[in-house]
């Protein structure tokens, strides 16, 4: 080795190199072994074979070896024809979305084998991808492989001048591409992100007022389709199959050139256009075959050059764009503007080398790292662009405010295939990224693969909980987007973007079916003495309501098992008897319980720390343990069913035998005084079908308070409601018999005594008008203690359905003091019908709210209050197209500030939770883009997995 000058040279320069790789190491320049590994694929699978970028390793490194095996397939092909064949055939079927289409074929072929109607699948596959696709698909691919065969095999080849047939199609390509970046542009608001588009609409805020002024749009937005997808794909496979290249023998560069060339018509439609342009043009203006460009390379070779150089342009106007940025963000920052001068002159001064980083981290397409995101930037180590660990989508930091992300995905989606297919998002590369604002929802989108007609997302949802950087950048966000789409109409024509140097780029606004979260301040309403005496009254009408539509809802669905046990058979019942249980505490006595002697549950404690919270979920907790307690409870009645024994051999005992009510738990092998109750009978044959359960009509109150409660009961609502009943479909003469079963004192005196001990549960031992707190508290779950409460929370049922009524009255009362009083019964059951129908009210917190949200239900309400400003509030959420503001950002200030991430987390383990790099800036929109990494190094509360958009 001492002998061979190479060698002794080598060795010498990798000395000095060895020594500075822990240097490079901790700067992260240097990359670890297996994100060098998948950039180097990424890097040959896109710039050398013509492929995407993909979403998962694993798909990377199975394209990759497909790919490779083409082009080495391709140059053992002996005949000319089978090899523009192969190449062209290859290259469309590998430009499809294959996992979809492999998806959706597997999934119908076990949908035949099992015989069965297939369901909806959780990707959309099977309703996206259908057999008319299929022949699309089809049809392309017959029309390709037969243009190609036909021009390869007839058409002349002479070398390159004006008038042969390459030339030809060479003018037409240039034709096409100018067509197709006007029809591109107009559709965004911004041209180049500069200056405003006169053809988009102005000031657009309702939804309907812009899908009518963008019709015009849309269908230019058709006619690029077209052009792209059918025209630009043909006219370019016209272009390759005329080249003379492929005539002679073909070498190793013709295959490797061509294979990505044939590849790039379908992969990459509107960058393979631009490169086959610039390959066409200089041909014309420097036809001369002396020409270094003309002889040693072939065109395969040329586009693949070409390809390399445009990326790599286009790279470094970005990172440049994004160092300029940098050095901005930290010249304009006032509270650091002392300690940052220093930089900035420095970069100033030695801008030179600051060129050579970038220049370098382009030519490597690795990211320009900022060093906590001031203006000292290194060369990150180069990466893939899927940077991040595990499959996208499979990690986030779910919340309570993560459903909203789900509910509206499915329709972003579609308004983004829309947008995508049309251009108004600008040109679509793995890598690019986008964010969509919506009142407090900010919504991250990255693009992860593309191919022919399809598009692969990634949807991520930030925190709705805004901190103050949060809230900074959020704003800026919403001032970008405002001068771009809620311009005056008297704005000039062609206007320049005022945010030109943001990271943020508006571009369109998308419709999409979401909620609209509104919140009120209930002052004036929940305090008022007139509509908190109107309560109680309105809750007794609204429980009583609640409780018949239960019960007829089911004996419907018990009708046949009535109709079975009770036909021929007089329906008996246990009534509790009101007037013949002995009590030996007096009402006086219970009466006398009063608030004083129940201080935790005053009103001072709502202003206290989580009250309601806490004894919320004392009180869930104590529902449990009662529903597993399977001896008599004190205050309950002992009842066996009659159909439980033999006819005629009912025991006494058992049927007219009560446990003494109001007393303490006496064991069972003790003595225990009973009384007895007379056995009432319905005087409606068909009363049994609107009877309440068994268990809900035991006694728990006196009888002084019973009768005392009884004289608000509303008999002509009762009425109404029984007669306005639709459950007895099998009925025949349905007037009669809910008259008979109106005239029914026995079955009003059970919902008298179930409504009247409810509302006592609710209201406690007070019967006076009841507070705002006392409200907040109920709404909540947290009933006050009375010698009710016991009876109703063992009852779970029961209990659910008056918390509902409880809230449903709370809503009417809002609706009442917004929109006027109710005028009559009619009226009244229309709007307890619209809450029951289209309504969800309860707590954020309810597991119930997510299932509504995910639904879709039209309207949600949730009571709340604002400990800081001491008002109670009211949240609305309503769904409803709504109008979302879409921008895209610089793909490299992404890039850059996530390798700075990783480099502060991983490398310097800086993880201070108030380090300056995560501070907000809103030129740079860094918090923002913190919170959109991928976890562990980011935390959004909503990723979605890797969603398939069809652009066509």
């Amino acid at each position: 080795m001492v002998n061979i000058p190479a060698l002794e040279q080598m060795n010498q320069i990798l000395h000095i190199l060895f020594i500075f790789l822990p240097f490079l190491w901790a700067l992260g320049t240097l990359p670890p072994p297996d994100a060098l590994f998948l950039w180097a694929m990424e890097q040959v699978l896109e710039f050398g074979l013509g492929g995407s970028s993909v979403s998962t390793h694993l798909r990377l490194l199975m394209m990759f070896i497909i790919s490779a095996g083409t082009a080495v397939t391709s140059y053992f092909i002996p005949s000319t024809v089978g090899v523009v064949l192969f190449m062209t055939g290859v290259g469309f079927l590998l430009s499809l979305n294959l996992s979809e289409i492999g998806f959706a074929f597997k999934h119908s072929v076990t949908r035949h084998r099992v015989g069965t109607k297939s369901k909806a699948l959780p990707s959309g596959s099977e309703k996206q991808f259908t057999w008319k696709e299929c022949l699309f698909y089809i049809v392309i691919f017959v029309l390709a492989l037969l243009e190609t065969s036909l021009l390869h095999h007839f058409a002349g080849f002479s070398q390159i001048s004006i008038n042969n047939p390459q030339a030809i199609v060479g003018y037409i390509l240039m034709t096409l591409l100018t067509i197709l970046w006007l029809l591109r542009e107009i559709q965004s608001i911004y041209i180049f992100g500069i200056f405003r588009n006169p053809f988009y609409p102005k000031d657009v805020q309702a939804v309907t007022l812009f899908l009518k002024k963008q019709a015009r749009l849309m269908k230019i937005g058709t006619v690029r389709r077209i052009l792209l997808n059918l025209v630009s794909p043909f006219a370019m496979i016209a272009f390759l199959s005329l080249d003379s290249s492929l005539q002679g023998l073909h070498s190793v560069s013709v295959s490797i050139g061509f294979t990505r060339a044939f590849r790039m018509v379908w992969q990459n439609t509107e960058n393979a256009l631009l490169e086959t342009v610039i390959v066409s043009a200089v041909h014309l203006l420097i036809p001369s075959t002396d020409v270094w460009w003309n002889r040693s390379l072939d065109t395969g070779i040329r586009l693949l050059l070409v390809g390399i150089m445009r990326d790599r342009l286009t790279q470094f106007i970005s990172k440049l764009q994004f160092a300029v940025t940098v050095f901005l963000a930290s010249w304009t920052e006032k509270k650091r503007r002392k300690s940052t001068t220093t930089l900035c002159i420095l970069n100033v001064v030695f801008s030179p080398f600051v060129l050579v980083f970038i220049v370098f981290s382009t030519l490597l397409s690795s990211p320009l790292l900022p060093l906590f995101t001031l203006p000292i930037f290194l060369v990150g180590f180069p990466r893939p662009i899927q940077s991040w660990p595990g499959v996208v989508g499979t990690t986030a930091c779910v919340c309570t405010d993560t459903v909203y992300y789900y509910q509206m995905v499915p329709s972003l989606t579609a308004a983004l295939q829309s947008a995508m297919a049309a251009g108004s998002l600008g040109l679509l590369l793995p890598g690019s990224h986008y964010l969509g604002r919506f009142q407090d929802r900010l919504i991250w989108i990255m693009i992860l693969e593309c191919g022919y007609t399809y598009c692969c997302i990634n949807i991520k949802g930030l925190e709705l909980q805004e901190t103050s950087c949060h809230t900074a950048e959020a704003r800026k966000v919403d001032e970008v987007f405002e001068g771009a789409f809620e311009e005056e109409e008297y704005t000039r024509v062609c206007s320049i973007n005022e945010h030109f140097g943001n990271v943020l780029t508006p571009c369109t606004v998308l419709p999409v079916k979401l909620y609209s979260d509104a919140r009120n301040v209930l002052s004036g309403i929940i305090d008022s003495h007139d509509n908190l005496k109107e309560f109680k009254d309105d809750l007794v009408k609204v429980l009583l309501w609640i409780l018949v539509q239960y019960c007829s809802r089911r004996s419907s669905m018990q009708e046949n098992v009535h109709k079975t046990e009770n036909k021929g058979e007089a329906s008996l019942i246990i009534l509790p008897a009101l007037n013949t249980s002995p009590q030996t505490q007096s009402s006086e006595d219970t009466d006398s319980l009063n608030s004083e002697t129940l201080d935790d549950w005053s009103d001072d404690n709502v202003f206290g720390d989580e009250p309601t919270i806490k004894t919320g979920k004392e009180e869930k907790d104590q529902l449990k343990i009662l529903q597993g307690i399977s001896v008599p409870i004190p205050g309950s009645v002992e009842t066996q069913r009659v159909g439980d024994h033999p006819a005629g051999t009912v025991p006494e005992n058992s049927l007219y035998k009560a446990v003494i009510l109001g007393y303490p738990a006496v064991d069972k092998g003790k003595h225990q005084d009973m009384v007895y109750i007379p056995l009432i009978e319905f005087s409606c044959s068909h009363s049994h079908l609107l009877s309440l359960p068994e268990e809900w009509t035991s006694n728990c109150l006196p009888n002084s308070k019973m009768r005392e409660m009884s004289s608000f009961f509303p008999e002509d609502w009762y009425q109404f409601v029984l007669r306005q009943l639709k459950c007895f479909h099998s009925e025949e003469n349905v007037p009669n018999v809910l008259e008979e079963i109106a005239k029914d004192r026995v079955l009003k005196d059970f919902y008298v005594h179930a409504v009247m001990t409810c509302c006592f549960s609710l209201f406690g031992v007070d019967n006076m008008v009841p507070s705002p707190g006392h409200i907040l508290r109920v709404y909540n779950g947290v009933l006050p203690w009375s010698v009710a409460l016991d009876w109703l929370t063992e009852k779970p049922e029961l209990f659910h359905l008056a918390l509902k009524a409880f809230r449903y009255t709370l809503k009417l009362m809002i609706d009442k003091a917004s929109l006027g009083p109710i005028e009559d019964f009619k009226e009244l059951t229309n709007c307890l019908e619209e809450y029951e129908s289209d309504w969800y009210i309860g707590l954020v917190s309810d597991e119930k709210w997510k299932e509504s949200v995910l639904q879709e239900k039209p309207y949600l309400f949730s009571l709340g209050y604002d400990p800081n400003m001491g008002v109670y509030t009211g949240r609305v959420l309503t769904l409803q197209e709504l109008l979302i503001q879409v921008g895209k950002l610089n793909a490299e200030a992404v890039r850059g500030q996530w390798a700075n991430l990783s480099w502060e987390l991983l490398y310097a383990t800086n993880d201070d939770e108030e380090r300056y790099s995560i501070q907000a800036h809103p030129l740079l929109l860094r918090n923002l883009t913190v919170q959109a990494a991928d976890p562990p190094l980011g935390y959004p509360i909503y990723s979605s997995k890797p969603l398939h958009i069809h652009l066509y």
